[in-house]
């Protein structure tokens, strides 16, 4: 069986794309504890103002920042990956998690009180154990094929890469996440 070898592959590049990634996941579920936290708060001390300002910002970060990170992984990543008998499985099981944290956001959006700051802590976790497959399973899946490029499924994608280049520089780009932080 031959081989094919992507000759323009740098797998430094794919490194860098790796890191960019995993430190934007990072930056996005650390943004998801703190708005999960102000929600959870603001339900505990029993201030109404609070909770709906708190759930507000939770349900705009949501829609603005991590579902369109994960329509852009869908398409950019798991679209190539799912063609791959050895990540197929993996794929099905992450856009699994990406319909549930979308149905849980839906009842989010009309919960109050203490069922908001459950759903609110469901997606937190859930999104960190995707992003756990993600940084540790499906990334590294990428470098290993001598036919993918992480960077070139990542360029110019703002959603999976954040602020920072898959090549390592830095581009400007203004999210509710910076706006909020």
């Amino acid at each position: 069986m031959v081989e094919m070898v992507n000759e323009a592959k740098d797998v430094n590049s794919d490194q860098q794309a790796i890191a960019a990634v995993e430190h934007h996941h990072g930056q996005m579920l650390t943004r998801l504890n703190h708005l999960t936290r102000a929600l959870v708060d603001a339900v505990e001390s029993g201030k109404k103002s609070a909770e709906h300002d708190a759930h507000e910002l939770l349900v705009e970060w949501c829609e603005n920042d991590l579902i369109p990170h994960a329509l852009a992984e869908e398409s950019a990543l798991y679209e190539r990956a799912r063609s791959r008998p050895e990540a197929n499985l993996l794929v099905e099981g992450m856009l699994a998690e990406h319909r549930v944290i979308t149905d849980t956001l839906e009842e989010l959006r009309g919960a109050q009180g203490i069922r908001a700051a459950a759903l609110a802590t469901a997606i937190e976790r859930l999104f960190a154990q995707h992003l756990d497959k993600e940084n540790k399973l499906l990334l590294p899946f990428f470098v290993s094929q001598p036919d993918l490029s992480l960077v070139e499924a990542v360029e110019g994608l703002h959603e999976i890469v954040g602020e920072a280049h898959p090549h390592g520089g830095e581009h400007l780009h203004t999210t509710t996440e910076t706006r909020l932080a």
